[in-house]
């Protein structure tokens, strides 16, 4: 049985005041969320054209990472009042101050990654 450490939440994760990289990764990790973050940084787009861009991604899927951005603060949604209805997507903020933070992890990416495989840039490689 796990036990929580007097002062630490019961569910959920760690305190943010203990590790701010753990909180912020919950906020942006996983497999879609960055992209998403990263497809918004060109502006607002509607949900078809967002799932277009991501490919594998479900419906589903989509409609999850989308809700949790938004109710993170880092996405904003725009229903119009049309027929058929319109919903839009854009970075809040919030979101926007994440652009240099998905710029370091594409430099990054185009540096160490290629091919699908880690490619070791150090002199042991």
């Amino acid at each position: 049985m796990d036990t929580i450490a007097p002062g630490r939440p019961a569910v959920g994760y760690a305190d943010p005041k203990e590790c701010v990289v753990e909180a912020t990764l919950d906020l942006i990790g996983g497999k879609w969320k960055g992209v998403i973050l990263y497809h918004l940084q060109d502006g607002r787009l509607r949900f078809n054209e967002l799932r277009r861009k991501l490919g594998a991604i479900t419906q589903r899927m989509l409609t999850k990472q989308l809700r949790e951005l938004e109710e993170a603060g880092l996405v904003i949604r725009t229903v119009y009042a049309e027929v058929p209805p319109r919903v839009e997507y854009r970075l809040s903020p919030a979101g926007e101050s994440l652009a240099p933070v998905i710029a370091a992890l594409k430099a990054w990416g185009q540096a160490h990654i290629s091919d699908g495989k880690l490619v070791r840039t150090d002199e042991a490689a």
